[in-house]
């Protein structure tokens, strides 16, 4: 079984996002016990930093989506800008509810920016990992492996209902097995047809065994449905990492192949002394 390491987001970052939606309470504070004059006003104010929190978190995200991997584009929404962008406007608008000049605003707001970005810095400006490489096939490969996240994603949440965090930590590794998966067909995009069985239709109903699971284990707590479903797992994590070293194995061989024809080009062209 391949040793697979996915980066987390990162925990400062994830935490300054999550800190982040406590500032629009500030203001919905100050809408409710204001004067009836600066309701509207920080409301609007609460509104807009509540979705610059929201904003930031999802860039913070996606930003450590792209370091986790090789072959990457660019997000096509800079969130994390976005979010310094909203940030700015909320707390001007907030300061109106203090009748402050406009010099003062505009300084106000442009200061949360900046700090904003200070805090969170800059999404990923340029994509990496396909220069010399078909656009077409990175684009599919990176929409496959999109819908397996998404599936991921899906099985995290459903598992959560069962209330077990045994199974929750199986999960979670089949996950990091299945993204060994993800990361050898993004180095290598010819992979995709050998694993795009396993990255929508076992990864589809591996979702939909978890979503059923959960909800029958929650209900009965039934021995024999968890057993049933930790060999599920075991198999998964059996024949998907399996897939990977096979995927492995094939590119090692290529790549060997191709070393070989190279060197014996090169002896016939070799110029006679």
């Amino acid at each position: 079984m391949p040793s697979v390491i996915v980066q987390p987001p990162p925990t400062g970052a994830m935490l300054r996002a999550q800190l982040a939606f406590a500032l629009p309470f500030a203001f919905l504070l100050k809408a409710f016990s204001g004067p009836p004059a600066s309701l509207m006003t920080a409301l609007g104010a609460a509104a807009l930093l509540l979705l610059a929190a929201w904003v930031t978190r999802e860039g913070v995200k996606a930003h450590a989506a792209y370091d986790a991997r090789k072959v990457a584009r660019r997000p096509a929404l800079p969130r994390k800008m976005f979010g310094s962008v909203l940030t700015g406007l909320g707390l001007a608008l907030g300061g109106f509810t203090g009748l402050t000049g406009f010099f003062v605003l505009a300084g106000f707001g442009g200061l949360g920016a900046a700090l904003h970005l200070a805090a969170f810095g800059l999404d990923p400006m340029k994509s990496k990992g396909i220069a010399g490489q078909d656009i077409f096939q990175t684009d599919r490969v990176a929409r496959a492996v999109t819908d397996g996240e998404a599936l991921l994603g899906a099985m995290s949440d459903a598992i959560l209902l069962a209330g077990d965090a045994a199974l929750e930590s199986r999960v979670a590794r089949f996950g990091d097995i299945a993204r060994g998966l993800f990361r050898q067909v993004e180095n290598d995009p010819g992979d995709l047809t050998s694993a795009r069985k396993y990255m929508s239709v076992y990864l589809t109903g591996a979702r939909d065994a978890t979503t059923k699971f959960a909800n029958l284990f929650a209900a009965s707590r039934d021995a024999k449905a968890r057993s049933d479903y930790e060999a599920l797992l075991s198999d998964l994590e059996t024949n998907f990492a399996a897939r990977t070293n096979a995927l492995l194995s094939n590119s090692h061989t290529d790549l060997d192949i191709e070393i070989q024809v190279l060197r014996d080009r090169l002896k016939l062209e070799r110029p006679i002394p």
